[in-house]
């Protein structure tokens, strides 16, 4: 999906020439799983990986090379809190190649079949009862896309898992650290979902 050289280019560099720091912010996915997002969240990856690497790292650079010739650069604090940043930035920048390389677009207002339509799958907004929780719906999403505000759950939590597969009338058990809790299903929709925006907005 991403030109490679893209890929190898930030996996390489770093602001100082030193070794890249590769402790990235990275929800871990399912070993050999794609990454699946709706597309309003991987409109909303995309847009930031743009923005980072059009807009804001070339404004750094040159900001950070600006602070460098100013003198000593180990009591400059801008050139310091520039290259900080800077690192900050390719890291997410690589961080984002990788969850967009490895992106599965499913989008919730696809048709179905009928035997699909009231199955919990990724993207369904499904409406479940629990004797301790009560009634509350939950939409299935991306890692990248969870929004408690709006009941968006990552498709790899406790609840999505107890989740995909059953049909609209069953009663799935969840297991949490909490205990044990039967939810019944009451309704499974699918529906465009409001992913590609900043959570709560």
């Amino acid at each position: 999906m991403f030109d490679g050289d893209m890929s190898k280019a930030f996996t390489r560099e770093s602001a100082d020439g030193d070794e890249p720091d590769d402790e990235v912010e990275d929800a871990a996915l399912p070993h050999g799983t794609r990454n699946y997002l709706t597309p309003g969240g991987f409109a909303r990856l995309r847009h930031e990986l743009d923005e980072l690497v059009a807009r804001e790292r070339p404004a750094l650079v040159t900001t950070v090379a600006w602070a460098a010739s100013n003198g000593d650069r180990s009591e400059n604090g801008d050139y310091l809190y520039g290259k900080k940043r800077l690192r900050e930035i390719d890291r997410r920048i690589r961080f984002l190649i990788r969850r967009l390389d490895n992106a599965e677009v499913v989008d919730p207002a696809a048709p179905r079949d009928e035997d699909a339509a009231d199955r919990v799958y990724f993207g369904a907004t499904v409406t479940v009862r629990g004797d301790a929780s009560g009634e509350r719906t939950l939409s299935i999403v991306g890692i990248d896309e969870t929004d408690t505000a709006r009941g968006y759950i990552s498709w790899i939590s406790p609840m999505a898992r107890a989740l995909i597969r059953a049909r609209e009338g069953d009663t799935v058990v969840l297991r949490t650290p909490g205990g044990v809790e039967e939810l019944e299903i009451l309704e499974v929709a699918y529906r465009p979902l409001a992913t590609g925006g900043p959570p709560g907005h």
